[in-house]
C-alpha cells in the first residue's frame, strides 16, 4: 500500500481540511515521533485506506495546540480526528486508533452527511 500520509504543518492546511470536510470525511493523525504507543497507532493507519492528514507533533506544536483550540478537542498523543461537515464526528486516541475503528468512523460521517443531503433535498 503506498504511502497516503500527508504531512501538514500551518495553520492554512487545517482551514483547507475543515473545508474539504464539508464535502467528504477527513482524517487528521496527531503523531509523537517518540512514543511506542503512537508508533502502534501509526502502524494502523498505514492499513487505513484513505489519506491521513499527519501532524507530527513534537515538529509542529504550535499546530497541534491550535487543532485544539479550533476544534475543541483536548490534545492527546496519538491521536485521530475525523473531520465531518466542518466539524469533529469522531476522535480516538492511544489503543483505541485501529484502521477498523477510523475506517468505521468515516463510514458514519459520510452516511450521516448523505442522509442529510437527503433529507434537505427531500423538502
Amino acid at each position: 500500500m503506498g504511502s497516503h500520509f500527508v504531512r501538514i504543518t500551518d495553520s492554512k492546511a487545517v482551514e483547507e481540511l475543515t473545508d474539504r470536510s464539508k464535502e467528504r470525511p477527513v482524517v487528521i493523525f496527531k503523531h509523537s515521533l517518540t512514543c511506542p504507543i503512537s508508533a502502534a497507532a501509526y502502524q494502523q493507519m498505514e492499513q487505513f485506506n484513505g489519506d491521513v492528514a499527519l501532524v507530527e507533533v513534537q515538529k509542529s506544536r504550535p499546530l497541534s495546540t491550535e487543532i485544539e483550540s479550533r476544534l475543541s478537542v483536548v490534545h492527546e498523543s496519538p491521536q485521530v480526528i475525523v473531520l465531518s461537515k466542518g466539524q469533529v464526528a469522531w476522535n480516538a486516541s492511544h489503543f483505541k486508533i485501529t484502521a477498523e475503528a477510523v475506517t468505521d468512523a468515516v463510514r458514519n460521517a459520510a452516511s450521516k452527511s448523505q442522509d442529510s443531503v437527503s433529507k434537505s433535498n427531500a423538502q
